[in-house]
């Protein structure tokens, strides 16, 4: 009514009150009445905002790619960006807006100033690494921003920056999907042949420790048959040792049997001499004496068949004389029993 105005603003939003060009009320969260023809009101927000992102950038190499993301950022500064920006709220019509559209400029300079330093760490960066570096990429802007002046002069302070995705073209992205693939296939296929090594590796151990295995037990099998013919040529040692013992001791009963048998013949041939001188003593004395007389001395004494034998004898050579002789089977039955 007449002019007057209540207007009412949040905490989240700064207000500078003009009155005929000077300020007569500043604060955040204030409210007030305020005259409309000679009252302008300034509002700057004060809370974060969020400015998205995207464009295209050539890399080292010539190859375009597409960075997306966002940067954080508030406005520090009020009464420097409300001289440099025109943040003058329409009060004649109803609500809060602008008579201006400096404010949307803000997140446009700022994006801008994205788009200049991403260009310049960019320019360094081949596409491989390029597509790789989101986080170094963010964090070297991030420190850029921080330190450049521009911001500084717009009165703002840069709270975050994150860069979301750093995308070839499609051409691109599959030139650079066909090497990855096949540089993980080669990974698969040299982790299947240093499975196949390793397995071949195992295998050759096991093969080895059996041979080791056979070796050491051939070694043992023989040892034991060195031991074996160690003791064999011992014991034939011991019995040869025993058989020349044995030997020496029949070749000393062999000698003692040679020199009993010397003594035995020496002996034997001191009896037949002996028998011999009597023997031929006997002959001598009975050179001169009559057969038959030596016949019936020789007969006395005589067992009986020895004087049949003799008489059988002196039969036989008289055979031509005797007509007839009977002997009866008893008497040579007799005979023969003795």
């Amino acid at each position: 009514m007449f002019g007057f105005k209540f207007i009412k603003f949040q905490p989240s939003e700064y207000v500078l009150k003009y009155r005929n060009g000077k300020v007569v009320k500043e604060g955040a969260g204030i409210s007030f009445y305020y005259y409309a023809p000679n009252t302008s009101i300034v509002m700057v927000p004060v809370a974060s905002s969020d400015c998205l992102f995207m464009f295209e950038e050539v890399t080292s190499d010539f190859q375009t790619v597409s960075i997306q993301g966002q940067v954080t950022y508030r406005i520090v500064d009020r009464k420097r960006v409300a001289g440099l920006l025109n943040f003058t709220l329409d009060i004649r019509g109803s609500g809060k807006k602008y008579i201006s559209d400096d404010p949307q400029k803000l997140p446009v300079r700022i994006s801008n100033l994205v788009h200049v330093l991403t260009k310049k760490h960019l320019e360094s960066l081949k596409l491989s690494d390029a597509v790789r570096s989101s986080e170094a990429l963010a964090n070297n802007i991030l420190e850029d921003m921080r330190k450049n002046e521009e911001v500084k002069l717009l009165g703002i302070e840069i709270m975050g920056l994150m860069v979301l995705s750093v995308q070839p073209n499609k051409e691109t992205s599959r030139a650079l999907e066909a090497e990855t693939r096949e540089k993980i296939l080669k990974m698969s296929d040299d982790a299947i042949y240093e499975r196949r090594n390793a397995s071949i590796e195992k295998e050759r151990g096991v093969k080895e420790n059996e041979y080791n295995t056979e070796i050491a037990i051939e070694n043992k099998r023989r040892q034991v048959r060195e031991t074996q013919l160690d003791a064999k040529q011992a014991e034939m040692i011991k019995q040869n040792e025993l058989k020349n013992e044995e030997l020496d001791a029949e070749i000393k009963m062999e000698e003692k049997r040679k020199i009993l048998t010397m003594l035995a013949a020496e002996n034997k041939k001191a009896e037949a001499e002996a028998k011999a001188y009597e023997l031929k003593a006997m002959m001598n004395a009975l050179s001169g004496v009559d057969t038959n007389v030596i016949r019936a001395l020789t007969a006395i004494g005589m067992q009986p068949q020895t004087l049949i034998a003799n008489a059988f004898q002196n039969l036989a050579g008289n055979a031509e004389k005797i007509g007839q002789l009977n002997i009866t089977p008893d008497l040579i039955r007799e005979m023969m029993n003795k």
